[in-house]
């Protein structure tokens, strides 16, 4: 019997794009998309039919409209239909096009040509059903802030240079592996990526073997810090963890452990408004935000060890 996938199509003001993938996100959607469709936005996404029944949609559809009702804006419109397997990957697809992403990356979907010039690191991905495209702000914020954050390597990581040694990074909810590829592409010697869903660490795979990187450069796993832990023979020298607030805030004392006294983190997935319990739990557990960095109701924290 073929399997079925829930096609969602909300239409909303384009101010309540973020919050609706951050809602879709935690549903379990997976393959989201958006365009403008005149003064509005039309989001799509996907998730199979074997998880949800129509009374979940429903709830859906309530939480979509008191998220737009707290910051005052028209309430969203959710519909819903049911398609087959072999079409649901590529229906969303068609909408999602290369992007520019901060001043030295560009996503390009790997079923689209290469640009033919171009002074931008490109990124070639494919994320299947695992979340990570570069269209959300959390995880552009994060290729920003990798940005930053290897345009100091040199002087942040002077021992680490001198010794020839190359940066060892832990990338926490790696989802479709984006952002370990920037960071090995911005020059990281090597990236653990893990993840609890075995399905994005197939596509982090898939992802790494897309843009040529080296499987000893690029480790995806299936599990979370405490994978990382188990086969490390050092302390890592950064983190990058784009997950949701609470989930940051719980494995906060773990992420610490795999951690050198100069290490650094980048965190995001957070809410503004939940912000402040995020660097409560880094300040308890020995960091220190350097910078907040905000875009429309998300926040990317770049931080550092004590």
């Amino acid at each position: 019997m073929t399997n079925t996938w829930w096609e969602l199509n909300i239409l909303s003001e384009p101010d309540l794009e973020d919050t609706i993938f951050w809602r879709l996100e935690k549903f379990g959607c997976r393959g989201t998309s958006v365009e403008i469709k005149g003064n509005v936005s039309l989001v799509k996404a996907y998730l199979p039919s074997f998880k949800v029944d129509l009374l979940d949609l429903s709830a859906l559809s309530l939480w979509l409209r008191q998220d737009a009702l707290c910051v005052g804006l028209p309430a969203p419109t959710l519909n819903w239909g049911l398609i087959n397997e072999e079409d649901w990957s590529s229906s969303w697809k068609q909408h999602w096009k290369p992007e520019e992403i901060g001043d030295r990356f560009l996503i390009n979907p790997a079923w689209l040509p290469l640009p033919q010039s171009s002074d931008r690191l490109v990124i070639r991905l494919d994320p299947g059903v695992a979340f990570g495209t570069g269209n959300h702000a959390t995880t552009q914020l994060c290729l920003e802030s990798l940005e930053m954050r290897f345009a100091e390597v040199p002087q942040s990581f002077t021992v680490t240079k001198e010794k020839g040694e190359p940066l060892i990074i832990a990338d926490i909810g790696c989802g479709s592996g984006i952002l370990g590829i920037g960071a090995i592409l911005l020059g990281a010697g090597k990236v653990y990526a893990v993840d609890n869903d075995p399905l994005a660490v197939r596509s982090t795979f898939s992802n790494r073997n897309l843009n040529d990187i080296r499987p000893d450069s690029l480790v995806p796993l299936e599990g979370s810090v405490d994978m990382i832990k188990k086969i490390i023979s050092q302390p890592v020298d950064g983190i990058v963890c784009n997950i949701l607030a609470d989930v940051i805030i719980e494995l906060m004392p773990e992420m610490t452990a795999i951690t050198k006294s100069s290490s650094w983190g980048i965190f995001s997935g957070i809410l503004l408004e939940q912000s402040k319990g995020v660097i409560d739990a880094l300040e308890q557990n020995g960091w220190i935000v350097a910078t907040l960095w905000k875009r429309k109701e998300w926040c990317c924290l770049n931080v550092r060890r004590r």
